[in-house]
């Protein structure tokens, strides 16, 4: 059965929720999920329904193709009078992502798994590295793989080739699986919201550079891992996911970089996932994320 997902945010005021269904039920829609968020403070009303026609219609058919394309036709003007801010995508169309990463693979390996298991809808159109130690795993999953090394001296090259790459591909969203490297401001630019980073701790501590090593010498008793959008400022983007593990005063940071492992492999997935399935929105530098 193949559905639709409308994301909202906009100034909180009454009615909201019943002028959204209305319309929806004037197009013979059913609503499958729907569920919603007061930011009290703020004055902001989050929404996200997931919806599909009457009886369900099979992916591919055509008939929600129209659906949504009637559905936003009509919507648009009330969207603009209310001041909302709204995404409208049918579960149908598979967003193409590129993963980028540098020599460790934990977490590509464990992105390019769930993909052929089918976990993440989405096509994965080509994995970037500046090394090359993760060519043979694109290949054994059949995924495009490009080298792209990047040097202080020509990083500004490197990026217009894979942002060439990226077009050419027709790339939505783009995954940083340990990616060692600092994007520029106008590579992050051409992808608002839509490049995932995970960070090896729980932000905002230990931001930057061998923050196992910085925990370790502070001495913490909880080590975490972060997935969060990027944005021009250095591991401060809006969080989507973080998890955390209890450690002791017996861990060298051989211990905390092996644990913390698991918990990058876990939080980039679930941010990753969540993004697909249009399940998160952001504002200011927050974000909501809907069960």
């Amino acid at each position: 059965m193949e559905t639709a997902v409308l994301l909202i945010d906009c100034p909180d005021q009454k009615g909201l929720v019943a002028r959204v269904s209305g319309m929806l039920y004037a197009l013979g829609a059913n609503i499958l999920h729907a569920d919603q968020h007061q930011d009290h403070e703020l004055g902001l009303f989050f929404m996200r329904v997931e919806w599909t026609l009457d009886g369900g219609q099979k992916a591919g058919d055509g008939a929600m193709g129209r659906a949504v394309e009637r559905f936003a036709a009509s919507f648009a003007p009330m969207a603009e009078a209310l001041r909302m801010r709204w995404r409208l995508r049918r579960t149908g169309q598979r967003p193409r992502v590129a993963i980028f990463c540098s020599q460790y693979l934990h977490c590509v390996a464990d992105l390019l798994y769930r993909s052929s298991a089918e976990e993440l809808e989405c096509e994965i159109a080509a994995v970037i590295s500046n090394h090359r130690e993760v060519e043979s795993l694109a290949a054994f999953y059949g995924i495009r793989f490009e080298h792209i090394p990047v040097t202080a001296a020509a990083r500004q090259e490197a990026e217009a080739k894979q942002l060439a790459l990226l077009t050419a591909e027709r790339v939505e969203l783009v995954v940083l699986a340990r990616y060692m490297q600092i994007l520029s401001a106008d590579f992050v630019a051409q992808y608002p919201s839509a490049i995932i980073n995970v960070h090896h701790s729980f932000l905002p501590a230990f931001i930057g550079a061998r923050p196992y090593h910085a925990a370790h010498a502070r001495g913490v008793k909880l080590i975490g891992a972060t997935s969060h959008y990027v944005t021009t400022e250095l591991d401060d983007g809006p969080i989507i996911e973080q998890d955390v593990a209890r450690i002791s005063h017996r861990d060298q940071v051989e211990d905390l970089v092996a644990r913390g492992r698991d918990l990058e492999r876990v939080v980039l997935s679930r941010a990753v996932r969540w993004h697909l399935e249009q399940r998160i929105l952001c504002y200011g530098n927050k974000t909501v994320v809907f069960d």
